[in-house]
């Protein structure tokens, strides 16, 4: 029961608390607390109760030096999803197209590759991580706020989608208010959960930076997306190589730790016209006339090719620069 009591203590005074208080007001919160009632109020709102000290705690996070006393869950998956191979996958909120693009590519080919992608629910890397596991498998998204509240309010959609095929996991109470002091304290949950942290983007003094030194502080693999050195996007990521992560060019990078193989997809194919415009794209990214200066096909040919690319999933258009997918 101390476990619960010390949760809806915390939740009740807005603070962080991760061990019993030995002052007074807590002795009497504690033999005041209605651990049935409390439960059975957490079960008509949807959200269970995962108790630190519970054999379903997934041991990963109980081995951190500061493990929450539980988790708030919500989703349709059963606990011990949270005991699965997990890998994290976090970044920037404001995302490049490039990263965004990585971020949706990973999750997509770690979860079909049979692991759990972890993030946080943000903006950004972390939504495109969690939207690539959806379409091949499953997600955890950890919440720095209370277990009730959809954060940010523009993923609420996201959020029900995870919920329907995952779990979402906080270790704050119901009626929670988001504060800019939890998420770095969410972040550890993240770091915990997971046996590796990717980190895609990430610009100096970022949390997603947190993130990968909690978990190289508990021994976890951290990897790192090379980014272009004149990117700010980039300065965090290109920090975490020169000390030492592991550079990642592709998901084989991550499966390789786990002793896992990437499930290969199907192959698609495209007319004459649309592979050379995809091995173009295969170089590098370009916009719509740099293709055109490339392949010298007319504009009407060349965007008749690229959305052939984008129907297949070949290829992703954003901001005006088309990429090839991986």
């Amino acid at each position: 029961m101390k476990e619960l009591a010390l949760a809806a203590y915390a939740a009740e005074h807005g603070a962080h608390l991760v061990a019993e208080p030995r002052d007074r007001a807590y002795a009497v919160h504690k033999r005041r607390f209605d651990e049935k009632g409390y439960l059975s109020a957490l079960a008509l709102a949807g959200v269970r109760w995962l108790a630190r000290s519970d054999p379903d705690f997934p041991p990963l996070l109980s081995a951190i030096h500061d493990p929450p006393a539980g988790l708030f869950v919500r989703g349709t998956a059963e606990v011990d999803l949270l005991r699965r191979p997990m890998v994290a996958v976090v970044g920037a909120r404001s995302c490049s197209p490039y990263g965004a693009q990585v971020a949706r590519m990973l999750g997509r080919e770690l979860a079909a590759a049979g692991l759990v992608v972890a993030s946080g629910l943000a903006r950004g890397i972390d939504g495109e991580a969690h939207r690539g596991a959806l379409e091949s498998g499953t997600t955890v998204a950890v919440l720095g706020c209370g277990i009730d509240r959809d954060y940010p309010a523009s993923h609420a959609q996201l959020a029900a989608q995870i919920r329907a095929r995952g779990l979402a996991v906080s270790e704050y109470a119901p009626g929670v208010e988001p504060a800019p002091w939890r998420f770095p304290a969410r972040n550890r949950i993240i770091a915990g959960l997971a046996a590796a942290t990717v980190v895609v983007e990430a610009r100096e003094k970022s949390g997603a930076l947190i993130t990968a030194d909690l978990a190289l502080e508990e021994g976890r693999e951290v990897f790192a997306v090379p980014g272009e050195i004149t990117s700010a996007l980039s300065a965090g990521t290109n920090d975490l190589l020169r000390l030492g992560a592991t550079p990642l060019t592709s998901s084989e990078d991550v499966l390789e730790l786990f002793g896992l193989i990437r499930s290969a997809g199907e192959s698609v194919e495209v007319g004459e016209t649309a592979s050379a415009v995809l091995s173009r794209l295969r170089d590098g990214p370009a916009s719509a006339d740099e293709l055109a200066q490339a392949t010298s096909l007319d504009a009407g040919v060349l965007a008749s090719a690229l959305t052939e690319l984008e129907l297949a999933g070949l290829a992703a258009e954003a901001g005006g620069i088309f990429r090839a997918s991986a």
